[in-house]
């Protein structure tokens, strides 16, 4: 340290200060998880349909496998080791025998394929072109929304285009064949007599089901994935696709943690399951299923399993999508949710839970006019009087009403019907012994007493919730 001081260095720490100040969130992404992101977020690989076993302990590798999470109550997670309540859940995979379309993004799909040529994987535009709306897309203070409008235009250029300027491979119209869940691709005006392109992605299957007639062919999702992981990322670029587009192809599904989808134990002996947990069941059904085809093709059977193993997906994340055989819904006994149906509607994830808030001290009833009653004055009926409570803290000036309001009870008017002192204890006063709380009611403790005249209350005329239309009158009996 002498050495230090003769050569004049000095040791300086500058104290650390956390900038306390509000943060703004810059920007927001969301993506599709790839088939690596699954497997790293995943704590175990699902690959059996079984619930529970003989002694009704969760099976391992099974869909309510106990590193996934507690299934319900009486259990623990054999991830973290926390209970039912305290464990937030862990993922884990399904691994597909043969990859399927996501059905959220078929449409997106369909668009991707109408840009490319079906044998280079390339954009339909010629190199001078290419380049020129590539450098469109690049301008440094472009809108998103002008971005959108820009690969609008070149999937509509693309899909105009039939030969291929690199390769020479002439392409036809591709589009969703109406009422399933297969995309189909037409060569029938493009004049060419190759039509061995678009045979089947596994050499030793037959195609017999994935091919309509000699010149319109089946892109099944073994021939998308292939043409997605070939494409460039200037041309994903020029698409204004965020990500890479195999990842619109399922592999591998991530299955949701048990926390989201726990088992409910009935009468001791059989369980209740959850409608994302039966999606599930059948997912695995159906996938092997389809590995027993692929074993046995030796005796030239067609994968019937691959086109069920689709629609057990895209109802698993959307039970309401089009394109589903009659044959399979008259099977179901009932119609289990989707992901998407946990989602939407007004009983839905966004609109139940997290914009919509349930509220206390409210009440509804049938409005009419008055002509005895001010402008800024309201009549509240006597039933609901007695239902609806007012929070009111006890002081100097009211401690002798609100001991009466007590010693009245919630029944009779005007009482009271719930009683929490200073700790925050609360006591509900439909006891017979209301006096002992009269009587030790002390100032700080709150009573919720019944509406009485003079209170303030807000009232709106429904469906029209919000703070805009709501007015603040006084309460008449």
């Amino acid at each position: 340290m002498d050495r230090n001081r003769a050569k004049g260095v000095t040791f300086t720490k500058e104290p650390y200060i956390e900038d306390a100040g509000p943060r703004i969130i810059k920007s927001m992404k969301f993506s599709s998880l790839s088939d690596s992101d699954i497997g790293k977020l995943a704590e175990v690989q699902v690959f059996k349909g079984s619930y529970y076993d003989h002694f009704k302990k969760p099976i391992p590798g099974g869909l309510l496998d106990p590193r996934m999470g507690p299934a319900n109550k009486e259990l623990i997670c054999a991830t973290c080791g926390a209970d039912f309540a305290q464990c937030p859940g862990h993922f884990g995979y399904l691994n597909l025998a043969l990859p399927v379309f996501n059905i959220g993004f078929l449409g997106n799909i369909v668009e991707i394929l109408k840009s490319i040529c079906k044998q280079c994987a390339r954009i339909l535009l010629s190199e001078e072109v290419r380049k020129e709306r590539l450098k469109k897309m690049r301008r440094p203070r472009l809108d998103a929304l002008v971005k959108v409008e820009l690969a609008k235009k070149v999937v509509e250029v693309c899909s105009k285009i039939s030969m291929c300027p690199r390769c020479g491979y002439k392409n036809g119209s591709v589009k969703k064949l109406v009422g399933s869940l297969k995309i189909s691709h037409d060569r029938s005006k493009c004049n060419d007599s190759s039509i061995g392109e678009f045979q089947s992605a596994l050499s030793h299957a037959r195609e017999s089901r994935l091919t309509s007639t000699v010149d319109t062919h089946i892109i099944n999702p073994c021939q998308a994935l292939s043409l997605f992981k070939r494409m460039l990322d200037e041309d994903c670029e020029l698409l204004y696709l965020a990500e890479r587009p195999e990842k619109l192809i399922i592999t591998n599904i991530a299955v949701p943690p048990l926390a989201m989808r726990p088992s409910v134990i009935m009468d001791g002996s059989q369980s209740n399951e959850n409608d994302i947990t039966e999606r599930l069941k059948q997912i695995v059904q159906a996938n092997a299923h389809v590995r027993q085809e692929l074993e046995e093709i030796a005796s030239l059977r067609s994968l019937d399993g691959w086109e069920m193993l689709q629609v057990e997906v895209a109802q698993f994340i959307n039970s309401e999508v089009r394109g589903v055989p009659s044959y399979m819904t008259q099977q179901r006994e009932k119609t289990m949710n989707g992901l998407v149906q946990r989602l939407k509607g007004k009983q839905g994830r966004f609109r139940g839970n997290l914009s919509g808030k349930r509220v206390e001290f409210t009440g509804r009833t049938v409005i009419s006019p008055d002509p005895n009653l001010k402008i800024s004055e309201v009549a509240v009926p006597m039933l609901m009087a007695r239902i609806l409570s007012y929070p009111e803290r006890v002081s100097h000036h009211n401690i002798e009403k609100l001991r009466q309001c007590i010693r009245n009870g919630p029944d009779k008017y005007p009482g009271a019907r719930q009683y929490r002192d200073a700790s925050g204890s609360s006591w509900s006063l439909k006891i017979p012994h209301r006096k002992r709380f009269a009587d030790q009611l002390k100032f700080g403790d709150i009573v919720d007493r019944h509406l009485e005249d003079g209170d303030i209350v807000l009232f709106n005329r429904q469906p029209s919730l919000h703070r805009m239309s709501i007015m603040c009158h006084r309460v008449i009996h």
